[in-house]
């Protein structure tokens, strides 16, 4: 199995029509978000698909996947370190992490980041009291890795551990990009899930200080009465 036969997979069930749209999707114009980015037109159910019936890849495969050009072969890159990760034992583990990292930059669009991320940076950390790294990537000057800080936290969430994400979401509430505002209004609306009053506390020392696309999606599952409580008091 080699990163040649996935590319050979992928333009196998590439669309040119669909590929438009995606560029246009997902913002690859000059000047926006995912500037040049160079999309196959292969939707994610394809792309997961292809990895999930092939072989585990060497790491020096999955790095030619994760230099490529096209969206949807780095995207099919970290999904087969997501992939090899739940299979691995713990010293394997840690390489695909430290590797995951080492190749943070290369998942330059918000998919690429939520998709992956929790799985790999989540799922690692989740048993880890050292968490670092998150606080970390929360001040990088790349867009995409401060989306992971948050989003990473997605896989404590789900375990009921809500510190870090709260942390993170109080660090990156200043953050300029509508794409971190959503990020993080979407984490805090997970933790609203599992404890909303953890939710109702934060927002009551932050809502008027938050962003209001961060705001919009914490409440979104907030009845009208609480939604217009949290946004008449911006």
């Amino acid at each position: 199995m080699t990163a040649n036969f996935i590319l050979q997979e992928l333009l196998s069930v590439a669309d040119p029509e669909k590929a438009k749209f995606l560029q246009r999707f997902f913002k690859t114009s000059k000047g926006q978000y995912a500037e040049y980015d160079i999309m196959l037109g292969v939707i994610v159910p394809q792309t997961r698909d292809i990895v999930k019936r092939s072989p585990a890849l060497p790491l020096p495969e999955i790095q030619i996947l994760l230099d490529s050009e096209y969206h949807e072969v780095r995207l099919a890159g970290f999904l087969f370190l997501v992939k090899q990760f739940k299979k691995a034992a713990n010293t394997e583990q840690k390489i695909i992490f430290d590797f995951y990292l080492k190749n943070a930059h290369k998942a330059n669009n918000w998919d690429l980041v939520d998709v992956t991320c929790r799985d790999v940076i989540g799922l690692y950390l989740l048993d880890k009291t050292d968490r670092s790294i998150l606080y970390r990537l929360a001040e990088s000057d790349n867009l995409w890795e401060q989306r992971m800080a948050i989003v990473s936290t997605w896989t404590f969430i789900k375990d009921r551990q809500f510190d870090d994400t709260l942390a993170l979401a109080e660090k990156l509430l200043s953050h300029k990009h509508d794409l971190m505002h959503k990020a993080v209004g979407w984490m805090l609306r997970e933790v609203g899930k599992k404890d909303r009053q953890t939710l109702v506390d934060f927002l009551e020392i932050h809502h008027k200080n938050m962003p209001r696309t961060a705001l919009r999606y914490a409440i979104e599952h907030f009845s009208a009465e609480e939604r217009k409580y949290f946004m008449k008091r911006i």
